[in-house]
């Protein structure tokens, strides 16, 4: 039998707030434990939340981003469940009014070597309460718990189950990741917690309508780990219903030791969580002038972004939309080229997608701390393109460049001296080394003339060979043609 895979995901999304969504206490990350909980935090009696005026106009900015509905008027609610992190026995979140409610988000991924493109439609995003951690190491058999994050503002991002593949929910994810971090409401902090993912993973028959059985997998923090687990979650539903079993809905956990998924607990709905709305919050009304004024804040979103780079610089739609990937890259992208000059863009698009790019993933190095900047990287490709350097001297010049970690903007003139790399532009000097190459190579020569026009590419090859690499090539191919038209 033919499977199809059905996955959907919800991403729990760390807002960049200063304090937590109902207390004045702090989020920094790393602090001692249980310092960073307040009255409000811990549910002490007599205590009343007050909204986090940052953390709304945060799910807004994301809501006008994705092109959602932003709630004329959402509720808070009280989600209900025992868990010993969870101090007030309750999560505040949102349940039937969402602050943000649609949406899409669009990206691209390889399939069979090809570059497709997909957008997905979200179901809401709605602003909650995270709860407090659980620690289970170094307590001699016995469990601790965290406040600290108890109270920290989430924006829970739901999408539609319309991916297909681990392949496609990992890009999901990772534009998903990126656009938070654009619009500067998440750090992007995967290790700390800052962007979580939850995926819901299902198979049915080709061809079925109706959604198999889901299983939903908590808290993974990072793209491999995603992949991996939904690679193994679908190969078991699968085994399970061929080998006569049935798939029980259940939340499951991803073991990166064992590389497998195991149960968790059987999946609540939501009538499990008694849901009903919170006494202490009135309903957050967002008027049209608090939109317009999160609106005018915003900055160039990635879609308008690649619009522009692809009318603005004649780029490729692929290489807009890998320079396109985060906010740092792109702005990078556009500080080469305001220095080197459009007529140098796709030249500059280039390198950023080759060596600048696969440096930084070797070296693990993020572009806003690659030791090479803008203005040093554009002076590179103008002596590549007004014929100082070939374009495999400026390789080398690159690795150069990087290894010295200097901020001296003239460093790609320094390295090409100090190296000795100057291309031989001089015609005159020229001249001579081709007389050499043509007196040498009269076979060649020959049979060039006989109309084997491949012949020429011996005789550049000994050039560039005779000049120690230091020739122009394509002066010396013009100069070739001209000898041999002769």
């Amino acid at each position: 039998m033919q499977w199809e895979v059905v996955i959907g995901l919800e991403n729990h999304v760390q807002l960049t707030t200063q304090s937590k969504i109902f207390s004045g206490s702090s989020i920094r990350f790393g602090a001692e434990p249980n310092t960073q909980a307040s009255p409000v935090d811990l549910a002490l009696p007599g205590v009343l939340p007050v909204l986090n005026r940052g953390a709304v106009e945060r799910a807004i900015r994301f809501g006008l981003a994705v092109g959602a509905k932003i709630a004329p008027q959402s509720v808070f609610a009280r989600k209900n469940y025992f868990y010993p992190d969870l101090p007030k026995g309750y999560q505040i979140s949102q349940f039937e009014d969402p602050v943000v409610q649609g949406g899409t988000i669009s990206f691209a991924y390889e399939k069979d070597g090809k570059l497709e493109t997909k957008t997905v439609n979200l179901t809401r995003a709605h602003l909650e309460e995270d709860a407090g951690k659980s620690l289970h190491e170094d307590y001699a058999g016995m469990s601790g718990i965290d406040l600290n994050r108890a109270g920290t503002p989430l924006l829970e991002i739901v999408s539609e189950p319309e991916m297909r593949s681990a392949a496609e929910a990992v890009a999901y994810a990772k534009a998903l990741h990126s656009l938070v971090m654009w619009l500067g409401v998440c750090d992007g902090n995967m290790q700390e917690g800052s962007f979580r993912c939850d995926v819901n993973v299902s198979v049915r028959p080709v061809g079925q309508k109706e959604f198999g059985t889901r299983c939903e997998i908590k808290n993974l923090n990072s793209f491999r780990f995603m992949e991996e687990a939904i690679h193994y979650e679908v190969r078991r539903q699968i085994e399970l219903i061929e080998d006569g079993g049935k798939v029980i809905q259940a939340t499951r956990l991803w073991d990166p030791d064992r590389k497998e998924t195991r149960s968790m607990r059987t999946k609540e709905d939501a009538q499990d969580y008694r849901y009903f709305p919170d006494p202490d919050l009135p309903p957050l009304v967002i008027g049209q002038d608090w939109i317009d004024r999160v609106k005018a804040g915003m900055p160039e979103l990635p879609g308008a972004l690649r619009a522009r780079f692809t009318g603005e610089y004649g780029l490729p739609e692929y290489d807009s939309l890998v320079l396109t990937s985060s906010k740092a890259m792109a702005g990078y992208y556009e500080a080469v080229v305001a220095k080197a000059g459009k007529e140098n863009a796709k030249a500059a698009a280039n390198w950023m997608m080759g060596d600048v790019s696969s440096t930084l993933n070797r070296e693990g190095v993020d572009i806003g701390d690659a030791p090479v900047s803008a203005a040093q990287l554009a002076l590179l490709l103008k002596r590549i393109a007004d014929g100082t350097i070939s374009n495999k001297a400026g390789k080398e010049v690159f690795a150069a460049m990087w290894e010295a970690k200097s901020d001296d903007e003239n460093l790609a003139d320094t390295v090409i001296d100090q190296k000795g790399l100057k291309q031989i532009s001089d015609t005159g000097a020229l001249e001579a080394i081709v007389d050499e190459v043509l007196a040498a190579n009269a076979k060649s020569v020959e049979q060039y003339r006989a109309g084997k026009e491949a012949a020429i590419n011996a005789l550049i090859g000994q050039t560039m060979k005779a000049s120690k690499g230091k020739a122009n090539p394509a002066q010396v191919t013009e100069l070739l043609k001209q000898k041999l038209a002769g």
